[in-house]
C-alpha cells in the first residue's frame, strides 16, 4: 500500500507549504496518538533540533496528542538518536523527532520512533495516514493528555553516550575541533568529549533558529577543515543538525567519508573478535569499501539508500554495523538507530586502541573515483529514471567499462533531486560519463 505523507524518512518539507504546517502537526499529532493509544496507556517523548519552526510543530503535536488522550514528554533541543535512546529508557509508546536533518532552516519535518527506538512499523505508519483522513475528536476532558518537560535529558544521553565505550577510555592528549552545525548537538557533543579527556575546540554551536547547517557541519567542512590546519588539531569530527550524520577531518584537512568511517570501526571490531556477521553498506557505498572488506574477510551486503534500509538489512542478517558514505552510521551493538556522537566515539577508540592518526588509519581503504551529481527534478511528468532514452545511456556506460565500474541514478527521498552516480577505475572518464548522465537526466527533467 503506498504512503500518502511519509517518506523514507518520515514526512519532510518546505515550512508553511503543505503538509509542513501547523494544521497538519496538529492532525498528525492527533492521529499518531490515536494510533498508539490503541496499544494501551500511552506516553509519547518528543524532542526536535534547533530550528525556529520547531516552536511551532512542537506546540501542534503536543496539542492534538493531548487531544488524542496521550501523554507527552517534551525534550527540548536534542539529538534525533538520544531521543530513540530515551524512548526506550522512558518506556514510551513512541518519540517524535522534529527535524530536517541537514536540510536549511526553512525546512522541516517529523521523524516517528517505535517504543524500541526503531523505525515505526509499515503498519503503524499506515494506520496514522488512515486516521489523518477521519475527522479529528477529542476525549472526554477527564482523559486529555498531561504534559510534562525532561529537563535532564541531555545528562541522561551524555552518559549514555560515554556508557558505549570501556570506563577507563581517557582521550586525554587528543586535540579535536568539532562542528556542531548550530544543531541539536551543540550542548552534548562537547560536554561527552570533554568529559572522556579530549581538548575540544567548538565550531558552528550557536543556533539562533535560522543558522542551522548554513555553511557548517557534515554538509559544508571549510570551516572545519580550516580550524583542524590552524589549531594543529588531530583531527575534526563534523555533524549534522540532528546528529545522526558524523564526517571527520584528519590532521592534514582531508576529509574523511562515512565509508572510511565504517571500514576503520569494522577493522577495529574484528581485531577485538567482535565483529558480529559483516557490514551492510548501500548502494553509494564507495567500491573501494567492498573490496578493502573483501581483503580482510569481512562480508558485506548493499541495502537501498536510507537508514531505513540499511538498518533493515541489519536486522535480517542480525548484523551490528551499517552505515552510508553520507555518515549515517549504526552501531547496533550500541543503539536501534545512525548515531553520529556513538559512531565518532568507535573511531577514536579504534585509532587510540591501534596507535594511528585518523590519516593512517583511513588508508586502509583506497576509494574508486565516483562522481555524484545531483539534478533538480520537479517531480512532475515521468520517471526520469525510467526513461527509455536515460536507461539506455546508462547500459552503453555500464559496458564501456567492461566491468570495472557501475552507474547508480535514483530519486532522493528527502529532496526534489535526481541522484547521478558513476563510479570506476579512471577519474576524468568517470567524471565525463557522470556529466553526460547528468545533462541527459536534465533534458528528460525539463
Amino acid at each position: 500500500m503506498s504512503r500518502k505523507y511519509f517518506g523514507t524518512d518520515g514526512i519532510r518539507g518546505r515550512v508553511g507549504e503543505y503538509p509542513i504546517t501547523p494544521d497538519f502537526m496538529l492532525k498528525l499529532g492527533w492521529a499518531a496518538g490515536m494510533a498508539f493509544r490503541k496499544m494501551g496507556a500511552c506516553r509519547v517523548l518528543v524532542g526536535k533540533d534547533t530550528r525556529i519552526s520547531g516552536y511551532m510543530f512542537e506546540s501542534a503535536l503536543e496539542a492534538g496528542l493531548s487531544a488524542a488522550g496521550a501523554d507527552v514528554m517534551l525534550l527540548g533541543p536534542m539529538p534525533t538518536p538520544a531521543i530513540a535512546y530515551l524512548t526506550r529508557t522512558f518506556h514510551a509508546e513512541a518519540g517524535i523527532v522534529i527535524s530536517a536533518s541537514h536540510n536549511p532552516h526553512d525546512d522541516n519535518g517529523i521523524k516517528f520512533f517505535s517504543g524500541q527506538g526503531t523505525k515505526l512499523p509499515d503498519e503503524l505508519e499506515l494506520m496514522i495516514e488512515e486516521l489523518m483522513d477521519q475527522p479529528m475528536t477529542v476525549v472526554e476532558s477527564a482523559k486529555l493528555g498531561k504534559v510534562s518537560r525532561i529537563n535532564d535529558a541531555a545528562g541522561r544521553y551524555i552518559e549514555f553516550c560515554k556508557s558505549s565505550v570501556p570506563t577507563t577510555t581517557d582521550f586525554a592528549g587528543l586535540k579535536v575541533v568539532i562542528d556542531c552545525a548550530h544543531g541539536a548537538t551543540y550542548k552534548v557533543a562537547p560536554n561527552v568529549l570533554r568529559e572522556l579527556g579530549a581538548q575540544v575546540t567548538v565550531l558552528s554551536a550557536a543556533p539562533d533558529g535560522l543558522n542551522i547547517n548554513e555553511n557548517c557541519g557534515s554538509t559544508h567542512m571549510e570551516a572545519l577543515q580550516a580550524a583542524v590546519l590552524v589549531g594543529h588539531a588531530d583531527l575534526g569530527i563534523a555533524f549534522d543538525g540532528d546528529g545522526d550524520r558524523v564526517l571527520m577531518v584528519d590532521h592534514t584537512g582531508a576529509i574523511v567519508d562515512g565509508d572510511e568511517l565504517l571500514f576503520i570501526i569494522a577493522r577495529d571490531l574484528q581485531d577485538r573478535g567482535k565483529l558480529r556477521g559483516g557490514v551492510v553498506g548501500t548502494l553509494m557505498s564507495n567500491l573501494g569499501l567492498e573490496l578493502a572488506l573483501e581483503e580482510l574477510q569481512i562480508p558485506f551486503t548493499r541495502a537501498k539508500v536510507g537508514d531505513r534500509y540499511v538498518i533493515a538489512e541489519m536486522l535480517e542478517r542480525e548484523w551490528h554495523l551499517g552505515g552510508e558514505n553520507s555518515g549515517h552510521i549504526v552501531c547496533a551493538q550500541h543503539t536501534t538507530t545512525g548515531d553520529a556522537i556513538i559512531a565518532a566515539l568507535q573511531v577514536l577508540l579504534a585509532l587510540k586502541r591501534r596507535g594511528e592518526t585518523l590519516a593512517q588509519a583511513r588508508h586502509g581503504l583506497r576509494k574508486c573515483p565516483q562522481v555524484l551529481i545531483n539534478v533538480h527534478f520537479n517531480g512532475s511528468g515521468g520517471d526520469p529514471v525510467q526513461d527509455p532514452e536515460v536507461t539506455q545511456a546508462c547500459e552503453r556506460v555500464t559496458t564501456a567499462m567492461k566491468g570495472r565500474g557501475r552507474v547508480l541514478l535514483r530519486k532522493s527521498g528527502t529532496e526534489p533531486l535526481v541522484r547521478v552516480m558513476v563510479e570506476g577505475d579512471e577519474e576524468l572518464q568517470v567524471r565525463r560519463y557522470a556529466e553526460e548522465l547528468a545533462k541527459l537526466v536534465g533534458e528528460v527533467c525539463a
